[in-house]
């Protein structure tokens, strides 16, 4: 069994993205489909930090699928909302990249929170594979927002 790496200073990101008409349902509300996609460009934005993009990895061959994805939701997000989804990269566990998610709106209102878990799979073959040393460091040596 896998023990997880922890990481010590857990690298945190905050996106700040705004609600745009089209994401909003009939009800004026930011529709349950569009939160993944905000999770994925705070998740990307944060990757980016490790001077190692989501295109870097794929350039090497390497892919990171969703696994799973669980997200509750608290407050309704609005049109023209501003909200800021911030992420944590928890561990790094095996082949797996596990992150939590906390969205707030401009009144500090929480919206939602979620967790992902993404799989570390070869480009090719879609099988999942251990990434590398020099990956796992970048990752951990992602420095945080507030640093």
């Amino acid at each position: 069994m896998n023990s997880p790496k922890k990481i010590n200073q857990k690298p945190t990101h905050i996106s700040y993205i705004r609600v745009r008409y089209g994401e909003t349902d009939r009800m004026g509300v930011l529709h349950h489909s569009v939160y993944p996609l905000y999770f994925e460009e705070a998740r990307t934005d944060l990757l980016r930090k490790s001077e190692m993009s989501y295109k870097d990895l794929e350039d090497s061959g390497i892919i990171l699928p969703v696994r799973d994805l669980a997200v509750t939701y608290y407050h309704p997000a609005f049109y023209d909302d501003i909200l800021a989804v911030k992420v944590t990269l928890e561990e790094i566990q095996g082949v797996r990249l596990n992150f939590s998610y906390e969205i707030t709106n401009e009144n500090n209102d929480k919206v939602a929170v979620a967790t992902t878990s993404l799989v570390f799979t070869d480009a090719k073959t879609f099988k999942p594979i251990r990434p590398s040393e020099d990956i796992v460091r970048l990752m951990q040596g992602i420095r945080n927002d507030e640093q």
